[in-house]
């Protein structure tokens, strides 16, 4: 079960019990879902919990007469689609008007006399997105987003969100595909309003993720320096064992002072050390620059050394 989808039974759950409430969230489901006129209502879904909860308060608030394809079984994706269609003009009408709404409308808006106050608000919101919108798998991305049909609707939408006084939404508008998405990409706006709508476990599942890929890339970003510091380390290592291994091929290395010595044969016999580690193994301890100081006048010592030439028959 995708992410959404879970969303959308989590919300379907959460039913409001005052009828004004209900009246608003159906109110949204059907202007946002196919078709809503006087003279045909169409709503489809992919989502058996969407399509469920719409046939509930369908029911319980105007009983008209439907027709209803469902899915075969096995079907999946676009394939898997539930349309309910109402079947008499005059239960249309009735809907239709009970809503405000006339046949001589130009252009489909959202009437606003059917969102009274904030919880109506809520139940409104709640139901546009289980009508029209999806939320991304937090560990794919953060989007939540409302696909609407017409242009002025999906403006009233987003009207509607960011007007919503718990949260502070900034949803923005682009057009995709022949339609209207009206879309937030802050996770933490996106928290709020699944929230706001009553989708909490889907909230605290986004959060709990977040939180989560924050700590793998720290720990990430931490193992990636560690490695560079070794992967540094080990170069300067081998470049100062090198040195230190040409000083005793050609008899220089007692040579050394006595202070160079000691640090070079620390070198020699744990070449994985950092400085730091290094110094602190000498009697006295001395400071990380201090090691470095002393290894790097063992590799200038060794390269000072003459070359010899090649005897040749």
């Amino acid at each position: 079960m995708s992410f959404s989808t879970e969303t959308k039974r989590e919300i379907c759950t959460k039913l409001s019990t005052r009828k004004p409430l209900q009246y608003s969230e159906l109110y949204a489901m059907l202007v946002l879902g196919r078709v809503f006129s006087a003279d045909s209502i169409v709503f489809k879904t992919e989502n058996e919990h969407t399509f469920s909860h719409f046939i509930f308060l369908l029911n319980k608030l105007f009983k008209p007469k439907v027709e209803v394809v469902a899915p075969m079984r096995g079907e999946s994706g676009r394939n898997k689609t539930y349309t309910v269609t109402l079947i008499s003009p005059d239960d249309c009408r009735r809907i239709f008007e009970f809503y405000g709404h006339d046949r001589r409308e130009v252009t489909l808006r959202v009437n606003r006399a059917n969102i009274e106050d904030e919880e109506q608000q809520r139940a409104f919101v709640r139901g546009a997105f289980l009508a029209c919108g999806s939320v991304t798998d937090p560990e794919k991305g953060y989007h939540l987003e409302f696909a609407v049909s017409y242009r002025n609707l999906c403006m009233d939408v987003c009207r509607i969100v960011r007007e919503i006084q718990d949260c502070d939404i900034s949803i923005k508008m682009l057009s995709r595909g022949g339609a209207y998405i009206a879309y937030v990409k802050d996770s933490e706006q996106i928290t709020d309003l699944l929230t706001y709508m009553g989708a909490v476990t889907a909230s605290m599942n986004i959060m709990g993720t977040k939180m989560l890929k924050q700590v793998r890339n720290t720990a990430n970003r931490r193992a990636n320096s560690e490695i560079a510091n070794l992967q540094k380390t080990a170069s300067a290592s081998a470049v100062q064992i090198k040195a230190i291994k040409r000083l005793r091929r050609s008899g220089r290395y007692n040579l050394l002072p006595d202070e160079l010595k000691t640090v070079a044969e620390l070198r020699y016999d744990y070449p994985e050390l950092t400085l730091r580690q290094l110094g602190e193994m000498l009697d006295p301890p001395i400071s990380r620059s201090g090691v470095n100081h002393r290894l790097e006048k063992i590799i200038r010592f060794a390269e000072d050394e003459p070359v010899k030439e090649e005897k040749h028959d």
